[in-house]
């Protein structure tokens, strides 16, 4: 690949982003979403973070770790016990870093 090539992708990828990301600002009120589709994107970021927080939880270096001595796994569940109880995010995060720390050292 030339350096010619490698700047032209990089600009056209620039540009689609660009479009793809800024489009609903470009184009304001003009486009409305259905409200079914409106309602279905509020479940998004959920989603996303889902997808990027499950396989790190339940997966172990080659394989699934569903069992008790996976210490991202047990710091998750104790943290989700913390969130349901209090509702505190800042709390969510401290303890279930605090519990992932005591549940690495002694596993």
């Amino acid at each position: 690949m030339s350096s010619a090539d490698f700047w032209i992708t990089i600009g056209l990828l620039t540009l689609a982003t660009f479009l793809t990301r800024g489009s609903f600002f470009l184009l304001g009120n003009a486009v409305k979403l259905p409200p079914r589709l409106q309602h279905a994107l509020r479940y998004a970021p959920a989603a996303a973070m889902a997808a990027i927080i499950a396989p790190d939880l339940l997966l172990a270096p080659g394989s699934v770790a569903l069992d008790w001595f996976n210490p991202r796994l047990l710091a998750a569940i104790g943290a989700a016990i913390f969130f349901l109880a209090t509702r505190r995010l800042l709390g969510t995060i401290i303890v279930g870093m605090a519990l992932f720390t005591v549940f690495r050292f002694l596993m």
